[in-house]
């Protein structure tokens, strides 16, 4: 094997790089070993395709080539009687092996046992990474639930799915039709809550116009209520608190106390524990 044939994943192995090359190596990287020698036939047909495997695997596994000629103690501790002869090293240790040189179909079939291409590693670890969209969540859950129709689990999951694709009506729905041991379920708690703020904006003026409003009337409270709902909605959780902390301090009785409400429902909605606590203690110094 010439040095311009050598890549990043095919290199020779001697007595001297055997341990750092191979047996560390395997600790992060699956090592392929190929025993051959320059004479045999069959290892000038296995060595090419080994190498053209390496190199569409692209770094998934790694080639080391000992000439048994060259390095025959190395040959020795493997107990090499023919060649070629293949050995897979993982994790520090021969985890398998043939002998002879495979058809390429069997060389990739060996490989799958025991490798990942890179390539189908990234797209699995991007595929978990990416968050499932709203429509993906309904598919899924809609599936599911076409194949186990009375596990009422996945009806609450559905209900919680269709909230977050913006369909509350099925999702007000969907949550009606749950069985009375999930309607108390926290999570149809939370839905409930969320459904709630959500047709409480049906209707409402943009954030802008509310602003407008209130700068004309500061004792506007139908606009600073609303306001405060479409702050938590569209993410501005503490600014939207605030609005109903001051609803609560200035008109605490404002239609039939709902600034009181619109906290609680807040609260069952957030996840942020440290905010959720920090308002409360404002609440009930406002309250008691």
């Amino acid at each position: 094997m010439t040095d311009a044939a050598l890549t990043n994943h095919v290199f020779d192995v001697d007595q001297q790089t055997f341990e750092a090359e191979v047996l560390q190596a395997s600790l992060t990287t699956p090592v392929l070993v190929d025993f051959w020698a320059i004479w045999c036939e069959p290892c000038k047909t296995l060595g090419p395709m080994l190498e053209k495997l390496a190199a569409e695997y692209n770094g998934a596994f790694r080639l080391g080539k000992v000439d048994v000629d060259k390095q025959q103690e190395l040959a020795g501790m493997f107990g090499i009687r023919s060649i070629p002869t293949v050995v897979l090293v993982k994790d520090g240790q021969v985890l398998d092996g043939f002998a002879g040189a495979l058809p390429e179909g069997q060389l990739r079939e060996f490989l799958s046992r025991h490798v990942q291409p890179l390539e189908a590693i990234e797209q699995a670890v991007e595929e978990e990474a990416a968050p499932e969209t709203p429509d993906q969540a309904l598919t899924r859950l809609q599936q599911a639930i076409s194949a186990e129709p009375d596990k009422a689990e996945l009806k609450l999951e559905l209900a919680q799915a269709l909230m977050r694709a913006g369909q509350t009506d099925a999702a007000e729905a969907a949550l009606t039709a749950l069985p009375a041991n999930l309607a108390i379920d926290a999570r149809a708690v939370r839905l409930r809550s969320e459904l709630d703020l959500a047709h409480a904006l049906k209707g409402a003026p943009t954030r802008a116009e509310l602003l407008q409003r209130l700068q004309a009337d500061t004792g506007d409270w139908a606009a600073r209520d609303q306001l405060g709902v479409r702050l938590l909605l569209e993410g501005d959780a503490e600014a939207g608190l605030e609005q109903f902390l001051l609803i609560l301090q200035k008109a605490r009785d404002w239609n039939d106390g709902q600034a009181r409400k619109r906290l609680l429902a807040a609260f069952a909605t957030l996840d942020d524990a440290e905010l959720v606590s920090r308002y409360r203690r404002r609440m009930a110094s406002l309250l008691f």
